[in-house]
């Protein structure tokens, strides 16, 4: 089978490198050339070893190569609409990082673009793949939870000021930046909410202006959602979690890096038992089940398990959970 012809525009954004690792691993894919038109973080990317004998293009060159099918959309934050556009517009599949910018509209507009002209949008939301969670979305589908009234997630780590400084500049803080991540889970668990209502702080001793310590509130006629992050959290790694509990079972995992779950079932259902239970998950590698799924995705072998209208519910969540406007 002809292999998918993909290429990378930005290195800037933290993921890059590992999308591209994944993209190069992938049987599936070859990958043609990068884009990177900042010398500073071009310099970088050269460096790692991750980009080691691929050409750097213009995007004009790169969106012109003769069967190109896909594009990785890893620039910084604040060009990745236009560069997503760009690439939609030339009639090519995407794999956008995350999140989405800072304008609702226009990720409105990509999205009806894409749809009209039949292209996948894949969202870089990193727990989509993860064992744990897929094995949540089975559970969901089948109904052995029964109906969900509570989920409750954090996703939190340290940071120390040079981080800090490179981050302060952005809108949002740590809910645009991370929470980002399991505000997915949560509209994939429970919908459009009726209501997002945000916290913010800065809680640290370190004298910048992160909002460091945020918390949202998501409400629905039956049921209630919290999303904590922060970047104060020692270790705060380990104890990234979900906890989803349904009116006849309840689903915990932690940590999403190496996911172990805590199942609860009121009554044996399939392989599980009635009461707790434990549930071991092999060790994964972030991104290999990403663009393994968009590969079969492109090959027309399957639909997009996201669909257009669930990213746009989660870039308006994740918008108003950082206290950013949506209009």
């Amino acid at each position: 089978m002809e292999k998918i012809k993909v290429g990378q525009i930005g290195v800037g954004h933290p993921h890059a490198g590992g999308k591209m690792q994944a993209l190069r691993k992938s049987a599936e894919y070859d990958v043609v050339g990068v884009v990177e038109p900042n010398a500073q973080l071009r310099k970088y990317a050269e460096s790692t070893g991750i980009y080691k004998d691929l050409p750097f293009l213009t995007e004009e060159q790169l969106l012109n190569i003769k069967g190109l099918q896909a594009v990785a959309v890893e620039t910084q934050v604040p060009d990745l609409l236009q560069t997503a556009e760009t690439c939609i517009a030339a009639g090519k599949h995407i794999h956008l990082d995350k999140p989405a910018g800072f304008s609702l509209p226009h990720f409105k507009r990509i999205l009806d673009l894409a749809a009209q002209k039949h292209l996948l949008i894949q969202m870089g939301y990193m727990y989509r793949y993860n064992p744990g969670i897929v094995v949540l979305r089975d559970l969901l589908k089948k109904g052995w939870l029964g109906e969900p009234f509570e989920v409750h997630t954090v996703i939190s780590k340290k940071m120390d000021n040079v981080s800090r400084a490179k981050l302060e500049p952005q809108p949002g803080g740590m809910m645009f930046e991370l929470g980002c991540h399991v505000i997915d889970l949560v509209v994939q668990i429970l919908g459009r909410p009726d209501q997002v209502t945000p916290f913010s702080q800065h809680a640290s001793a370190i004298k910048d202006t992160l909002q460091d310590n945020m918390l949202a509130v998501f409400t629905y006629p039956k049921a209630i959602a919290t999303v904590k992050s922060s970047c104060n959290e020692v270790n705060g790694f380990n104890r990234r979690h979900i906890v989803v509990c349904g009116s006849e079972g309840t689903f915990h995992l932690q940590p999403f890096g190496r996911p172990t779950a805590s199942l609860t079932l009121e009554n044996a259902r399939g392989k599980y038992r009635k009461g707790q239970q434990s549930i071991e998950f092999p060790r994964y590698t972030r991104y290999i089940d990403d663009v393994a799924d968009m590969a079969r995705v492109i090959r027309r072998e399957k639909d997009l398990d996201f669909s257009y209208q669930h990213d746009y519910f989660v870039q308006e969540c994740v918008l108003k959970s950082a206290g950013l406007p949506v209009g």
